[in-house]
């Protein structure tokens, strides 16, 4: 199903393999991520942009609501004029998360496959506090804790730093999504969660330098 994939996981699997080289398997996951982290840099900026544009915006929609109160689809009309007026999205901040997705999937399947290249997997025997970085859910602990305890406070950081979502469709929705990587690192391998604590820790300081800067 997800042969097409085979080709970007055999070179991730050298790139770590290189990597891990001068450094542990854990840390070379950190810097693959980080290595992401600055390819999608430029999408962070555009990202922040779009919030700024968005906060803007926001008396504009507010007035859009109380205009139409429950007639969502006149109300959905006008969101998407108002939109294309300014030329903005209300969701542009998804976009560096979503582009991510490829790459957090490419990770997952490079400590769940048993053989990359015809070659029985090596970074499967990688290990950090004793735990295989192929170990899914509660089977990594206690890694699987200090994973989760990273995620929990980078998302409480995240959702205080946040602006407020008061009157943005599925704005609420879009502030607790922070906290579901918590939950992820209950059926993900402790490599995807590796991963996961570390892109989620570069958004955080990101954003928050970003919006200084702005």
């Amino acid at each position: 199903m997800f042969g097409f994939l085979d080709v970007p996981v055999e070179g991730a699997y050298h790139l770590i393999h290189w990597l891990t080289g001068p450094l542990s398997p854990a840390l070379a996951i950190v810097v693959f991520t980080l290595g992401v982290r600055l390819l999608l840099h430029p999408l962070a900026r555009s990202a922040a942009r779009g919030e700024r544009a968005r906060a803007a915006l926001l008396p504009e929609i507010r007035a859009l609501q109380e205009k139409h109160g429950r007639d969502r689809e006149r109300l959905a009309a006008d969101m998407t004029k108002l939109q294309q007026e300014s030329g903005t999205s209300l969701f542009v901040g998804c976009l560096p998360m979503l582009l991510q997705l490829p790459f957090f999937t490419v990770m997952y399947r490079l400590f769940t496959t048993a053989s990359i290249g015809g070659e029985p997997n090596s970074l499967l025997g990688a290990t950090l506090l004793g735990t295989p970085l192929g170990a899914h859910g509660l089977a990594g602990s206690p890694l699987v804790f200090v994973i989760a305890a990273g995620l929990a406070a980078v998302a409480w950081f995240s959702v205080r730093r946040q602006p407020a979502a008061d009157g943005v469709p599925g704005g609420k929705l879009l502030r607790l999504l922070p906290y579901g990587t918590v939950l992820a690192t209950l059926v993900v391998p402790q490599a995807a969660g590796i991963y996961l604590l570390t892109t989620t820790a570069w958004s955080a300081a990101e954003r928050a330098l970003l919006r200084r800067g702005s």
